[in-house]
């Protein structure tokens, strides 16, 4: 049995952390990937949140985290279909990569195939991870970084150039990034719309990665009513939310249907195709797996 931390998790690249997301949502099409909703267990002073899921006949597990401000680390354990223990992750690297992985794959089969640039408003680890991974499918030539937090968008675009080799620059506005960028990625802890959706340009891809709940979203639902698609990587998960989804999850097309080329990603260049991240179940066990491997 192995026992990976957040400093072995960090030296997987984006490329094989999206190939394995990608082989994922594939499973999840076919129907081979078990992916229930999460739960919640009170354990009294803090609640405890469990995803299970697996490949069926393959390898499965769970990840295991701690809910609220406080959440710390997470546990990923993976077993093998003989029922041997392959390995466990400890770490909260795991889970934002995996997040971003997932990232990385709605930007290849969404975005327009001559996407270029990039907005990122937000840079806490699952910015970095978003971007990280899309670097992996387009070749980047300018991204702009926005936050409340001049400081930090600038160390953001220091980093970024520094360790993924792409031409990032600090923003002054979330529209100054946004405009006429090919590729825009939300990820904030933002109840209100962090975005004018006017500054949302005819071609854009959009993902979202902070909060979805109709009372506290950070993506202007209006901006849905002009995409010509949303997308999710578990639309059974966005209908399980505690609060109501900000939009019908009825509406939501499952990221694996366009990764299968069940459906098409985009009809036209100018259309706004949106990708709402909620978590798919079971992806964080075989991205873990595929660090054993």
């Amino acid at each position: 049995m192995r026992v990976l931390t957040d400093d072995d998790v960090r030296r997987i690249s984006p490329a094989t952390a999206v190939a394995a997301m990608r082989a994922a949502l594939l499973e999840a099409h076919r129907g081979r990937l078990a992916s229930p909703p999460r739960l919640r267990a009170d354990a009294g002073s803090a609640d405890y949140v469990f995803t299970v899921g697996g490949l069926l006949d393959g390898q499965s597990g769970f990840r295991v985290y701690r809910a609220g401000p406080s959440a710390g680390d997470q546990l990923v354990a993976v077993w093998e279909p003989d029922g041997h223990l392959a390995g466990v992750v400890a770490g909260d690297e795991l889970g934002a990569r995996r997040t971003g992985a997932l990232g990385g794959v709605a930007a290849d089969v969404l975005a327009r195939p001559d996407a270029t640039t990039v907005a990122m408003i937000g840079t806490g680890r699952q910015a970095w991870t978003q971007l990280w991974a899309i670097s992996a499918v387009r070749q980047l030539s300018d991204v702009r970084i926005y936050s409340r937090d001049p400081e930090r968008r600038a160390a953001f675009a220091g980093r970024a150039a520094e360790e993924l080799h792409v031409p990032a620059r600090p923003a002054a506005s979330a529209e100054q990034a946004a405009a006429g960028a090919d590729i825009v990625v939300l990820a904030t802890t933002s109840a209100e719309p962090v975005i004018d959706p006017a500054a949302i340009a005819a071609g854009t891809h959009l993902s979202t990665v902070g909060p979805k709940s109709a009372r506290a979203h950070e993506t202007p639902a209006e901006l849905l009513a002009r995409a010509a698609i949303v997308t999710c990587d578990s639309p059974q998960q966005a209908g399980a939310y505690a609060e109501p989804f900000f939009t019908d999850p009825g509406r939501l097309t499952p990221l694996s249907a366009v990764v299968a080329a069940q459906v098409p990603g985009r009809a036209s260049p100018a259309d706004i195709t949106v990708y709402c991240s909620v978590g798919l179940a079971g992806t964080e066990v075989l991205l873990a797996a595929a660090l054993f491997s």
